[in-house]
């Protein structure tokens, strides 16, 4: 798949300025669950991934909405 890469899934999240511009090349994995943190005051955190990154749960039908 020519395009099977984060930035391409709907679940992918970019990091965004408060002027609403990206920040990064990075950005958050929302197809699983935040990963628990040791302290019990401790928030979830989102997987970070890169734009250029890949994962083996992309399909065609998980693309990004225009």
């Amino acid at each position: 798949m020519a395009n099977a890469n984060c930035e391409s899934c709907r679940f992918y999240d970019e990091h965004k300025t408060n002027g609403g511009q990206s920040a990064t090349d990075e950005g958050l994995c929302r197809f699983n669950p935040p990963v628990s943190q040791p302290g019990p005051q401790e928030h979830g955190l989102w997987p970070v991934v890169g734009s250029s990154d890949w994962c083996g749960h992309f399909t065609p039908g998980m693309t990004a909405a225009e």
